[in-house]
């Protein structure tokens, strides 16, 4: 089976994804440089029964924006016409390069909370996420793509 023949059997699960079957996903995919993560992405989570699933959900969350190192909205919402907008609910964050399950990889991290999401390549337009914060004893699992035009 293909990466992405993987990855989209994993995102249109109907039944609960195992982290493990995630974590090991995750570890097969190549590091994400920097500068590959700049643009808007839109979203979506993995359905692992992660509490943080639901309230991204709530949100409205639909991506990810990346205007340049410093400088990126990490909730992205559903606009009113269709499209997306920031919501400043989470603050701002910055992307760096930091070594994840042994691994230096393209990271986004949160200027005022104690979270990193951190990606590995599935293809150039496609990234898969794992969000590691304090707190929480697994992690989040998330996916983003390219947004186009």
């Amino acid at each position: 089976m293909s990466t992405l023949q993987q990855f989209a059997a994993l995102r249109d699960s109907d039944s609960t994804v195992a982290i493990a079957a995630l974590e090991a996903f995750f570890d097969a995919l190549p590091a994400v440089p920097e500068e590959a993560m700049l643009g808007r992405w839109r979203g979506g989570c993995f359905n692992t029964g992660h509490p943080g699933e639901g309230m991204l959900d709530k949100l409205g969350w639909c991506g990810k924006q990346f205007n340049a190192r410093n400088d990126v909205n990490p909730i992205m919402v559903h606009a009113a016409d269709g499209g997306m907008t920031v919501s400043d609910i989470m603050g701002q964050a910055q992307l760096r390069m930091v070594a994840y399950r042994g691994v230096a990889t393209a990271t986004m991290a949160y200027d005022d909370k104690p979270i990193f999401d951190h990606f590995r390549a599935i293809d150039d337009d496609t990234v898969l996420g794992v969000m590691d914060s304090k707190g929480h004893d697994v992690p989040l699992f998330f996916y983003l793509q390219r947004c186009q035009g």
